[in-house]
């Protein structure tokens, strides 16, 4: 694996590739993208594409990858630039891409602004809560997770997301009656540690979130676009999300084995089931629906 920094105005961009390029196979790399996870979120799945020269990276404010543009907040259109400024270093013309969580989101900001870096697009599981039936609850309990973040720490923050994200159907009513999440109950530590700047459990993403793609843009581009879904996540917020995205684009979601982090193998907790993940993952690219 040889790292690389590619120097912006905004960011210093740090990515990783594995493998030749040009490829020794002659398809496009595959890039491997997240947010907030960094390059670290891919080792595992890089490491079941061993035929394959694999792409990641740190997004800028994240991970090696160092912001100088003195914002914090997280944009799907910085983000998109960003990695557009990286497939045009590597020099070898378009990419393939599996993208998770708000990486997705980036993923199809990229498709509509840069039509012809991608190839394939695996999205999979983008959180685009505005989307959902429900949005206006589910932007609601996302403050919650915000509110839990800023008054009593990163535990009780963690705490209230998982308690979010693992919901089944709509926020109704009962869902915002219940009392606050236990840090505890969830492994979480209940102490403050002072920090309030969790790209994750602060406002700092919220325009991920909030992004709506551009449908009209994403189906004239010439990427075919995929929106995958975990099986384990139908019904909790993140697997409806995907199914309105993939409304959204005319498509009907693609499932892939386990859940939201399906390809990890436990370095990050909650384990997944990577080796069914990228068999399944090679056969989309591959072109299976």
């Amino acid at each position: 694996m040889e790292t690389h920094t590619l120097t912006t105005p905004g960011a210093d961009l740090v990515y990783d590739v594995r493998g030749p390029l040009p490829t020794a196979d002659g398809r496009p790399p595959l890039f491997m993208i997240g947010q907030p996870m960094d390059a670290t979120g891919f080792v595992a799945l890089a490491a079941r594409f061993p035929e394959r020269t694999v792409i990641t990276y740190d997004p800028r404010g994240l991970g090696r990858s160092k912001r100088k543009d003195g914002r914090v907040e997280h944009t799907p259109q910085t983000q998109a630039d960003d990695v557009h400024a990286v497939i045009e270093a590597l020099g070898t013309g378009p990419v393939e891409m599996f993208a998770s969580s708000g990486g997705a989101v980036t993923a199809l900001a990229l498709v509509a602004t840069y039509p012809a870096d991608v190839t394939t697009l695996v999205a999979h599981e983008p959180p685009l809560i505005t989307l959902t039936p429900d949005g206006p609850a589910a932007v609601r309990a996302r403050d919650g997770v915000r509110e839990a973040y800023e008054k009593r720490g990163w535990g009780a923050g963690m705490a209230a997301f998982v308690a979010m994200t693992s919901w089944e159907g709509e926020f109704t009513d009962a869902f915002f009656a219940q009392p606050p999440a236990d840090p505890a109950a969830f492994g979480m530590p209940p102490q403050d540690d002072g920090s309030r700047d969790d790209p994750l459990l602060s406002d700092r993403s919220w325009a991920i979130s909030s992004y709506r793609p551009d449908a009209e843009e994403i189906a004239a581009a010439p990427t075919r676009t995929v929106i995958a879904v975990g099986e384990e996540s139908a019904g909790v917020l993140t697997g409806r999300t995907s199914v309105a995205t993939a409304e959204l684009l005319g498509q009907r979601a693609t499932v892939f084995p386990s859940h939201h982090g399906g390809f990890l193998d436990g370095e990050f907790g909650y384990p997944g089931k990577p080796d069914e993940f990228a068999h399944r993952l090679r056969q989309v690219l591959d072109g299976a629906s």
